[in-house]
């Protein structure tokens, strides 16, 4: 018997990630969603375009991982539909013509934007191609990392400072914002698998109004605490041999007499060393206490048994506590993100900062009242259009219920026609059956046979008429 189609693109039962049930610890209501575009698609180049890319990677799973972006693409078509998909920010990437590298970070659906310049990146593929030991792709992506801020609010600055406070302020707020928040106490520590660090370069004295923001990707790799590197290599010998059933990966131990020598070394210093100068890890490894989420069973048979004799069906239950190695590994991208602008709207508004123009008092004064008068002949436009669709619309249902009435005056026009149709039809039969109107059909055969004769004479006549009726 042939197996039942399951679908698993769009509906709610497959096994569509986007319909999968939250991790524990995470609100999928309240999970922001994001899509990061490349402006000008084909003009961007394909560097730019890989870097789009991988900083997508790093905003999974929570952003549009499979967006196709086209050329005749604008930004108001993205904006448009960021209601109906619920997407909360927008990173877009861009290439200004002289050259320079450009992402924006705005909030939908009012902003604000933050510009950056992009002076220095590097791409996944570069990092991987630099590392000895470069990490391959597993699970880190289907959890969104957690993000580490370092060095963003200085201390002493104020709103009068070159960057002021509430700037640096509404940085933090932005990209707190976009992902999820954790809760500590409910976050099993298994869920998070990736960190993005975020760190802002001291200002120095020649570039004091400067806002510089290292762009971080790392991948979290625990290792057991307390155990040398060559259990740890038997041990993975042993799953790997137990797991494929083959011969292979176990270390040669047919030259040792004892597995000492293995593992402590042997008198000629040919053996492995455990007593950390080599084979061990860094010291600068931090350790930390993870719970096991299985709890184990500590009580023994017999006192099982002595529990259940006594009716207490009970069973304690003790929690391991398991202290591991904690050890980053970078996936990319690197990115070196100058702030230059923040706009109060989405990509559009009034200039909030500005890293190379400063205004006056006055001229910042000015620029509101210039703002305010837009903002009024604004409103005042959108009134005028809105009563002018007032106005429409009636004019629409006053025509339309004339329409109606027109439509019934001609109704019954149509009524009387027919009437008189038909009272014509009556003078009609009455001027037939009257006497001296009626129409004698024979006699109009005769006059016509006469006519006949007179024109083609009575011989011929009599030859054509017995070929018609052959």
């Amino acid at each position: 018997m042939a197996k039942s189609r399951t679908k698993k693109r769009t509906h709610v039962g497959a096994s569509n990630p986007k319909f999968k049930a939250p991790p524990a610890g995470r609100s999928a209501v309240q999970d922001p969603k994001s899509m990061v575009i490349r402006i000008g698609a084909g003009e961007v180049g394909s560097s730019v375009s890989q870097l789009a890319k991988d900083v997508r990677q790093v905003m999974e799973p929570g952003t549009a991982s499979r967006l196709k972006e086209r050329r005749a693409n604008r930004l108001r078509d993205y904006v448009t539909m960021t209601g109906p998909l619920g997407v909360t920010h927008l990173l877009l990437f861009s290439r200004s013509d002289s050259g320079n590298t450009n992402l924006r970070i705005a909030t939908t659906p009012r902003g604000p934007t933050l510009h950056f310049r992009v002076e220095k990146y590097s791409l996944c593929k570069d990092i991987r191609r630099a590392q000895r030991h470069p990490l391959g792709g597993g699970k880190e992506y289907t959890t969104p990392p957690l993000l580490i801020m370092n060095n963003i609010s200085t201390p002493g600055a104020d709103a009068n400072s070159k960057v002021p406070k509430h700037l640096e302020s509404l940085t933090t707020t932005i990209f707190q914002s976009l992902f999820p928040r954790i809760n500590p106490q409910t976050t099993p520590l298994k869920s998070i698998r990736r960190v993005l660090l975020l760190n802002r370069e001291p200002a120095t004295e020649e570039d004091d109004g400067s806002f510089v923001l290292n762009f971080r990707h790392y991948a979290i790799v625990t290792k057991a605490a307390g155990v040398s590197k060559q259990l740890r290599r038997l041990d993975a010998a042993e799953k790997l041999f137990s797991a494929k059933n083959r011969k292979g990966g176990v270390p040669n131990l047919g030259k040792l007499e004892d597995i000492s020598e293995y593992m402590i070394g042997g008198e000629n210093g040919e053996g492995y060393v455990t007593d950390g100068t080599s084979g061990s890890e860094a010291d600068t490894d931090a350790e930390v206490e993870v719970l096991e989420d299985a709890p184990r069973r500590v009580l023994s048979s017999k006192a099982r048994a002595a529990k259940l004799e006594s009716g207490d069906k009970g069973i304690e239950v003790e929690e391991r506590v398991e202290r591991r190695r904690v050890k980053l590994v970078e996936l990319g991208p690197r990115m070196k993100l100058r702030m230059t602008k923040v706009e109060e709207g989405l990509c559009s508004g009034k200039t909030m900062w500005h890293e190379h123009i400063h205004k006056s008092k006055q001229e910042i004064k000015d620029l509101e009242n210039r703002w305010e008068q837009r903002k009024q002949e604004k409103d005042a436009r959108r009134k005028e259009q809105k009563a002018n669709v007032e106005k429409k619309q009636k004019e629409r249902a006053a025509s339309g219920a004339k329409n109606k009435k027109d439509d019934a005056a001609g109704e019954e026009e149509d009524d009387d026609d027919i009437e008189m149709n038909g009272n014509n039809s009556d003078l009609f039969e009455d001027m037939m059956e009257d006497d001296d109107n009626e129409m004698d059909s024979e006699g109009l055969a005769g006059d016509a046979e006469e006519a006949l004769n007179a024109l083609m004479g009575d011989e011929e006549w009599e030859d054509e008429r017995e070929e018609i009726a052959g």
